[in-house]
């Protein structure tokens, strides 16, 4: 029986993505569990499996073509099976017919690839491009297109140092002769123009400052997401002072005993704790139906050279501060090393965006869609402030909530961020926590 592999959807936002490798040709022995392909969404790489035993059959998407999910890639099925569409394969199965005819089920609008490895491309441009997922992702965010690269890798596969040899290329300026020649015959320079004409500058001048460039895949989802957030959800905010004096003492403590934490991981179990007390804040609303969630699963913003993603710890509220950072930072490490599996970054309830590292006084965040808030990090801050009947020097952290006000409303924002801060002032617990990690 004939099985069709599709485009696998790896998260709830994802809508399409791009299949950067095959490692199965037409003809090819398959076993379930085999590695067919590999694709890369906004935010991550992964490889898509064989569910059947049996032959590759035909191979319908082309490397580095981005075609939306659930398309049909390939099929896979018995020797001398009929593809749907077509006439029965042959049992030899030689490279199959240069030109599939689709299934009857609806196809993306760009024509797919037939397999024909060997067959001459119809054009220049529709020629296989073999690149590794990293150097895929690189180029994107370096807006190099890796058709005009050629690769060192396997089979002229472009590698991701084949990228970084082109963006230092494209880096240096190029020389005066090359950007504009001097005339070769000799004639013309008897007869000079009125004025001499300006040094022509840099290619870098023009094309990385004055020419546009195309925003990258993470880019453009982010830009997307947090644009239909902004635009659909009624965002208010509401900002708090902590005073983290203690807090900090605390840390400084814990290091010495060996105990390395983050200002971060006492915000995380602060919050994640705050949360199971106001299950609205922690809920999901689109204006007209409430998602109530009860289980805490908390969302950390992690920068990324090419934009963010939030990996998600499960449950945060049953975790100590101690657990809390050794899986916020296993799941930061695997973010940052484009290895973050999808399962990781979906499903979070709420969200923590820390910007406290930078020096940043205060600031306020964007909701992700599907979360009813987020929670603005900012630094500490040594300020001038009143200790009982005088004045004292403080290190002061600001927490700003940002709210859909059709779930929230200001005086429950307004305690949520008191019981943060009550958590965060008073550090008796978390010792206890941390000590016992």
């Amino acid at each position: 029986m004939v099985h069709a592999v599709r485009m696998p959807k790896p998260g709830q936002m994802t809508e399409e993505c791009v299949l950067t490798t095959w490692h199965k040709q037409a003809g090819d022995l398959v076993r379930r569990g085999d590695i067919l392909f590999e694709i890369e969404t906004d935010k991550s790489a992964m490889e898509v499996e064989s569910f059947e035993d049996g032959v590759l059959l035909a191979r319908l998407v082309a490397e580095g073509e981005t075609v939306p999910v659930n398309t049909i890639c390939a099929y896979v099925g018995e020797p001398g099976e009929a593809i749907p569409g077509e006439a029965p394969v042959a049992a030899a199965l030689e490279p199959v017919a240069a030109a599939l005819v689709p299934p009857a089920a609806p196809t993306p609008a760009t024509p797919v690839a037939s397999e024909a490895p060997d067959a001459a491309p119809a054009a220049a441009g529709e020629s296989r491009l073999r690149i590794s997922p990293r150097a895929s992702r690189l180029a994107a965010d370096a807006g190099i297109d890796p058709r005009t690269i050629a690769g060192t890798g396997p089979e002229g596969r472009i590698t991701e140092r084949d990228i970084l040899v082109a963006i230092q290329a494209a880096a240096r300026p190029a020389p005066a002769i090359a950007a504009a020649p001097a005339p070769a015959p000799a004639a013309p320079r008897a007869a000079p123009a009125p004025t001499p004409a300006p040094a022509p500058l840099p290619a870098t001048s023009a094309q990385g400052e004055e020419e546009p460039r195309a925003l990258s895949r993470m880019r453009r989802v982010i830009a997307d997401r947090l644009t239909r957030s902004w635009t659909s959800t009624p965002h208010f905010t509401v900002t708090v002072a902590v005073d983290v004096t203690a807090l900090l003492a605390l840390r400084a403590e814990l290091k010495a005993a060996g105990t390395n934490l983050t200002v971060t991981d006492f915000v995380l179990a602060a919050t994640a704790q705050t949360l199971a007390e106001f299950p609205n804040v922690n809920s999901s609303t689109d204006g007209v139906s409430v998602w109530p969630r009860r289980r805490v699963h908390l969302g950390l913003a992690v920068s990324l050279p090419g934009g963010l993603v939030v990996p998600v710890i499960r449950d945060a509220d049953q975790l100590a501060v101690g657990e809390l950072h050794d899986r916020a930072a296993a799941l930061a490490a695997k973010a940052r090393e484009g290895t973050l599996p999808v399962d990781d970054m979906t499903g979070s309830t709420f969200t923590v965006s820390n910007l406290g590292m930078f020096g940043v006084e205060e600031f306020s965040a964007i909701i992700n869609p599907g979360e009813a808030a987020i929670l603005a990090v900012s630094s500490a801050i040594p300020t001038v402030v009143a200790v009982g009947d005088a004045m004292g020097i403080r290190s002061i952290m600001r927490l700003t909530l940002s709210a859909d006000h059709r779930l929230v409303d200001g005086e429950m924002g307004a305690r949520f961020l008191g019981a943060i801060r009550r958590r965060l002032e008073d550090v008796a617990s978390f010792r206890n926590e941390a000590l016992n990690h």
